[in-house]
C-alpha cells in the first residue's frame, strides 16, 4: 500500500512537470493537469484505505488528506485557468 501510495503522488509531480512543459498548448497542459488530478485523486484512495485498515492514525491521514485537498483545488485551478500558466 505504501507503495501505490507514493507512486500516485508521484505521478501527481510528473504530471504537473509535464504537462508545465507543454503548456503552450492549452489542450494538453489540461489534459495533464487533469490526469495529474486523477492521481491525485488516487493517492486520497490509498489513504483513506491505510485509516481504514489501521495503517495511518487520525491525525496523520488528517495531514495527508489537506494537503490532498489543497493540491486538488490547485489544478482545479490550472485546468480552469490555462491560459494563466503561458
Amino acid at each position: 500500500m505504501t507503495d501505490q501510495i507514493r507512486r500516485s503522488s508521484r505521478s501527481v509531480l510528473t504530471n504537473i512537470a509535464e504537462g508545465y512543459r507543454k503548456r503552450q498548448y492549452s489542450r494538453h497542459f489540461c489534459s495533464k493537469m487533469s490526469d495529474a488530478d486523477a492521481e491525485n485523486s488516487e493517492t486520497l484512495v490509498w489513504l483513506e484505505l491505510a485509516l481504514t485498515c489501521n495503517y495511518l492514525d487520525d491525525a496523520s491521514f488528517m495531514i495527508c488528506e489537506e494537503a490532498n485537498r489543497q493540491i486538488g483545488h490547485l489544478l482545479g485551478f490550472m485546468i480552469n485557468n490555462p491560459g494563466r500558466f503561458k
